[in-house]
């Protein structure tokens, strides 16, 4: 557990009255991904919340995710098998009463983000029943996805449109904010900079939603925006984080050299797709039974071993196997996105290796949402809860 201690510096900012201005709110929620905007959903409509994020909604990693969201709904699965799902891939280190909260929920949450209008894929067009896939650690069928692997982008899709919808949230894009305002023990906002000059942000309550921290990797599955900004401002405030050596690496991002990292969903694995060395060679089965749909740690440490092994950059996904025409439906961003190298999903063999992808540790909180600094909350990525 890490605690910054008094003596720790503090972010400073010269402030030209000409240049800085003051603003209001009740909350002042900071990050504009899906944790972010969720919350300002969740404050009363009568309370002017004000949502700020350094880019545009659009580019945080809630945009860019694709494989789906676990939730029990399959008559033949249980939640409490999906509980001990979880605290298995998590190694034993989950807090189980976080867990099973959070499973238990899972499947409310989901219909709430149909009901604000996210159109998950179903069986058939029309259909209450939705699709079913599995990933990596999942004893079951339980990841429902939309638009095949481009989940993130529907969700996000229509919570925005919600967002732009009501009157008491304002959004400030393109706002980068520089620390946390605190006085007295507690956080009262937080200093942004907007269109070259500073504002302060008085908020009786501050929610930080500011993501992940990917960018401080070389490979890495993460947009641009993730560079752990709100772990650090809470820091400099004095506020509890925990678990920070803990990153999951994804196993399989697209690896062309020279070009940018794109993710390759561990739904693809879940279809059925195998990992295979340099030789051509299927090696899971040496370093666990359940071979490619593992835990993600589990899988990234053994590919990592193998390339160490065949001395290569990279293994390969193989879908060849596997129904052409299910694939092309099922993955089109990633079908489109190998293409651009000139490769056939259905066909040929795609390189992959592991990149930094979602970060464990980070802000602690409570089961509510509470930091140890009174007047500031946080959720998402940025946070630490014990349900990873």
């Amino acid at each position: 557990m890490t605690t910054q201690s008094e003596l720790a510096p503090r972010y400073l900012v010269n402030f030209h009255p000409k240049r800085t201005s003051h603003r209001f709110a009740d909350v002042l929620i900071i990050g504009g991904g899906l944790a972010g905007l969720r919350a300002a959903l969740a404050v009363d409509r009568s309370l002017d919340v004000v949502v700020v994020t350094k880019g545009k909604l659009q580019q945080s990693n809630s945009q860019y995710a694709q494989g789906g969201i676990a939730g029990v709904f399959d008559p033949d699965d249980k939640i409490e098998w999906h509980v001990r799902d979880t605290i298995a891939a998590g190694g034993n280190l989950c807090d189980p009463q976080i867990v099973e909260m959070v499973v238990s929920q899972a499947p409310e949450r989901i219909r709430e983000l149909i009901e604000l209008g996210t159109e998950f894929d179903r069986e058939q067009p029309g259909e209450e029943e939705l699709v079913l896939g599995r990933e990596g650690g999942h004893s079951h069928n339980r990841i429902i996805h939309a638009r095949g692997d481009a989940t993130g982008e529907e969700i996000m899709r229509a919570v925005i449109q919600r967002i732009q919808d009501l009157p008491n949230i304002t959004v400030i894009e393109d706002a980068f904010t520089l620390d946390l305002l605190t006085h007295d023990g507690s956080c009262q906002g937080a200093i942004i900079h907007e269109a070259g000059k500073n504002v302060l942000i008085w908020a009786k309550q501050t929610v930080l939603c500011t993501g992940g921290a990917g960018q401080l990797f070389r490979e890495t599955t993460n947009p641009d925006v993730a560079t752990s900004d709100g772990h650090a401002m809470a820091y400099r405030a004095g506020v509890e984080l925990r678990d920070m050596e803990f990153m999951q690496f994804h196993p399989t991002v697209l690896y062309i050299a020279g070009s940018s990292r794109s993710l390759i969903t561990e739904a693809v694995r879940g279809e059925g797709a195998y990992l295979l060395d340099i030789n051509g060679e299927r090696f899971m089965s040496e370093y666990d039974e359940r071979l490619e749909l593992a835990p993600r740690d589990v899988v990234s440490q053994a590919i990592v071993t193998q390339m160490e092994k065949t001395h290569s950059a990279n293994v390969f996904l193989s879908l060849k196997h596997l129904d052409a025409e299910h694939i092309r439906k099922r993955f089109p961003g990633i079908r489109k996105a190998v293409a651009e190298f000139g490769f056939d999903i259905t066909c040929d063999p795609i390189p992959v290796r592991p990149g930094a992808h979602y970060m464990i540790g980070g802000i602690s909180i409570d089961r509510v949402g509470r930091t140890s600094l009174p007047g500031l909350w946080a959720a998402g990525e940025a946070t630490c809860s014990g349900l990873h």
